[in-house]
């Protein structure tokens, strides 16, 4: 009865999404065109701000398992082998089976998401500040770089549940927005118009990127974000 009852527990994970693969990077690429990227920096380079125990799950069990499972899903529809990471999440839509859709929706998005987001950080002594365009585009439309922290942590705060908090570029201007689970702002016809657009920086609330060091303080978690940021990266994504 108790292995019945464990097959029955782990089957309900692994089909809501919940089990999180064991892989390392080099099992997620095993058999697969999507890859496990490599972060550029070590673990603990982050620290104090983000912890070394966190980045070692979120990176290599996490982020492993989303790789994983989008892997599987592209691998059972030869309509979608071959396509590229933004292809199959910028045109949700036009995945026929729902399953499917509902699987590349999931872990594709949790697998650019992660991957954007690796990209955007870098340590401390190195984060520098935002370009001089981006600086403007900022001071345009937000009043000020103060002012667009402000209104980026309330997007993250006030995420219910796990999401993400995205600074956007959008018809020429910037936007603070927030998505739930691994959504983002390509996944056009999935997420709400007014919430896509070309994504310049995005920040992961779900609990496992900061419950380790954070517990329940989201909002420091956030404030802290700010001190790792690659700011050089996010300056090279203005359009």
């Amino acid at each position: 009865m108790f292995e019945r009852r464990s097959f029955l527990k782990v089957g309900a994970l692994a089909a809501g999404g919940l089990l999180v693969s064991n892989a390392s990077g080099n099992a997620a690429e095993e058999g697969a065109g999507f890859k496990l990227p490599d972060l550029g920096y070590g673990f603990d380079a982050l620290e104090p701000h983000i912890d070394r125990e966190t980045m070692e799950i979120h990176h290599g069990k996490h982020h492993a398992g989303y790789v994983a499972k989008l892997n599987a899903a592209v691998e059972g529809d030869a309509g979608l082998k071959g396509k590229s990471l933004e292809e199959l999440v910028g045109n949700l839509k036009g995945i026929d089976d729902e399953a499917v859709m509902t699987a590349v929706r999931n872990n594709g998005g949790g697998h650019w998401n992660h991957s954007f987001f690796w990209k955007s950080l870098t340590p401390a002594a190195k984060s520098g500040k935002p370009s001089e365009a981006l600086a403007k585009a900022i001071n345009a439309d937000f009043g000020s770089l103060e002012k667009m922290k402000e209104a980026f942590e309330a997007a993250a705060g006030t995420r219910f549940g796990s999401g993400w908090a995205w600074l956007i570029q959008k018809d020429g201007k910037l936007k603070i927005t927030s998505t739930p689970n691994q959504d983002n702002p390509l996944m056009k016809g999935v997420v709400p118009d007014e919430e896509t657009g070309t994504p310049l920086l995005g920040l992961d609330v779900w609990e496992h990127a900061y419950y380790l060091k954070y517990q329940n303080k989201r909002a420091d978690y956030a404030k802290a974000f700010w001190s790792v940021i690659d700011w050089e990266a996010v300056s090279g994504r203005l359009v």
